[in-house]
């Protein structure tokens, strides 16, 4: 079995991002179905949605700059700006995988069914809208607007949970909030990292 053709991926991605921002429920019915591989969602998937995450924060840290208080701008340099979209991108790679391990890890917590690969699918889509979120930054109340799209995103696991890790609908809430928590305090290492 070979790879798709470009237009096939394209025409794959778009309609995901579509469906999973749209239509979550519904979405993740078929999510579940697929045979996906970890390696393919990455390739397929994760890869180029982080990869514009990352690009977002470059344009917006180094061309575009940020605004202080003061009416200046603030603007990384393009290599401190290149470097830092690149950590970015790796970490955000790994962040990934670790969140889908703690989405597999927890699953028996909350009456479901333990499923590294499910786990990690459920990681990649729910982080849609908040990859998407980063062209929002560039707009007012960017900032606000990141936030909610973040949140929209914890809506997508807190519905995928029950479906794709086969949990108790009445324990999702706890669920989605544990991950959530575990992702932070993933990213809050992360952080440190980057400075560091």
């Amino acid at each position: 079995m070979g790879f798709p053709s470009a237009s096939e991926t394209d025409f794959g991605l778009t309609a995901r991002i579509k469906n999973i921002l749209l239509t979550p429920k519904s979405e993740w019915q078929v999510i579940r179905a697929e045979p996906t591989t970890v390696a393919r969602l990455y390739s397929g998937y994760v890869i180029p949605l982080n990869a514009f995450a990352s690009v977002m924060s470059f344009i917006r840290f180094s061309v575009v700059g940020v605004p202080l208080s003061t009416g200046e701008v603030l603007r990384a340099s393009w290599v401190n700006g290149l470097f830092a979209a690149l950590l970015t991108f790796g970490l955000g790679l790994v962040g990934l995988y670790l969140v889908g391990l703690v989405i597999h890890m927890l699953a028996s917590a909350f009456g479901g069914r333990p499923d590294q690969r499910q786990a990690v699918k459920t990681a990649a889509y729910s982080l849609t809208p908040a990859w998407l979120g980063t062209a929002l930054s560039f707009a007012p109340l960017g900032s606000l607007l990141q936030f909610i799209a973040g949140l929209y995103g914890v809506y997508v696991l807190y519905v995928g949970l029950p479906v794709m890790m086969q949990a108790k609908e009445e324990g999702a809430g706890g669920y989605a909030s544990s991950v959530v928590a575990c992702a932070m305090g993933v990213g809050i290492l992360f952080g440190f990292a980057l400075r560091v």
